[in-house]
């Protein structure tokens, strides 16, 4: 996947107001089967596996004994005893480790089968307002349509004499699909979709459009919101950790920051005056004229939808509050920032 096609503005703003295609085949998926499968997810995981119904899916946290996150990841209920895990790239092998090294351990009952199969799937994401018009014509063959989906919605459909999963799921804060599919039919897959939505002004997208896109909306990105020393808590994503469920891996330390509360927060700002775009790592100052930073920038760029630069960035939680005005260290200079509710964006 590269960094742009067209170019990055050119790409998001197709996205906010068409359609865009991404190749998401980078990203990783592990099966998890038998009749174990739910007690050892919801072990494992944050949110609440149990009401899961085939054909649905949850956003939720794998994470340590600490509560830090070892990946944020989706988990699609296929039947009654198959998921499918879709995670980052990058935390493949950590994830599958992980899982293996608390299978061993589960004593929960009932048997699971844990297989990486990220080397035999591939995947695209299409993504924008336009995409549910022509969806369908993707998959003629089909016995059901792909645009009753509904949000968080899993389904298999036929491509290419060929199975496919179709999800209403995204990262880009519009409504969309991915699609994951056997690693052979994916090039036709990718040109059967830019044919059919070419005239909706499909356009494909590449890494700095999805990076633009999900920051307007808040998504978490993995090794920026998201670390095996960061919280679920700490990052805002509580509402995805179900604590009344039950013991699960990370609930003590979580139930105590839910309790005590934390000592940092991720907080969205902007930037109160024109200027270069605040970037991950920048500092991140009091309006006082303190000595010290109060916290760093997680995630920051310009924003395409709202020519203003955005960030999110961890602070101590008395700077966290909507309407809280700091400033962002940007090449020796502090420049004015103010918090704001999240997201940036929100499709009207």
């Amino acid at each position: 996947m590269p960094l742009c096609y067209s170019g990055i503005i050119d790409e998001h703003l197709a996205v906010r107001g068409a359609a865009g295609l991404f190749d998401i085949s980078h990203m990783g998926e592990i099966s998890v089967r038998g009749g174990g499968a739910v007690d050892f997810l919801n072990f494992v995981l944050t949110n609440d596996t149990r009401p899961l119904q085939p054909g649905h899916g949850q956003y939720t946290i794998l994470c340590n004994e600490r509560g830090g996150a070892i990946d944020d990841l989706y988990a699609y209920r296929l039947d009654a005893e198959e998921f499918l895990l879709v995670v980052n790239a990058s935390r493949i092998e950590a994830d599958f480790a992980w899982l293996t090294s608390q299978l061993a351990a589960f004593s929960g009952g009932g048997a699971v089968e844990l297989k990486n199969r990220s080397s035999e799937l591939a995947a695209v994401a299409v993504q924008g307002p336009k995409v549910a018009a022509f969806i369908d014509h993707c998959f003629p063959a089909s016995a059901q349509t792909v645009a009753v989906l509904q949000k968080n919605d899993i389904a298999r459909f036929d491509f290419a004499g060929g199975n496919v999963l179709v999800s209403r799921t995204g990262y880009t804060g519009e409504d969309g699909f991915e699609i994951v599919a056997e690693a052979e039919l994916i090039e036709a897959l990718w040109d059967k979709l830019l044919e059919e939505g070419r005239a909706a002004g499909l356009k494909p997208c590449g890494l700095g459009a999805r990076d633009t896109l999900r920051t307007e909306v808040c998504y978490p990105l993995y090794g920026h919101e998201l670390d095996e020393n960061t919280t679920p808590l700490e990052a805002g994503l509580g509402h995805f950790v179900a604590l009344g469920k039950g013991e699960f891996m990370g609930r003590t330390v979580l139930a105590q920051q839910k309790a005590q509360g934390t000592t940092r927060k991720l907080a969205a700002f902007k930037m109160a005056e024109r200027s270069a775009p605040p970037r991950p790592g920048y500092s991140i100052w009091s309006a006082a004229d303190a000595a010290e930073p109060i916290g760093r920038v997680a995630s920051g760029t310009q924003s395409p939808s709202l020519g203003i630069g955005i960030g999110l960035g961890f602070v101590a939680p008395q700077f966290s509050p909507a309407h809280t005005t700091i400033a962002i260290e940007i090449r020796g200079r502090r420049i004015p920032a103010v918090t704001v509710p999240r997201p940036f964006y929100r499709r009207s």
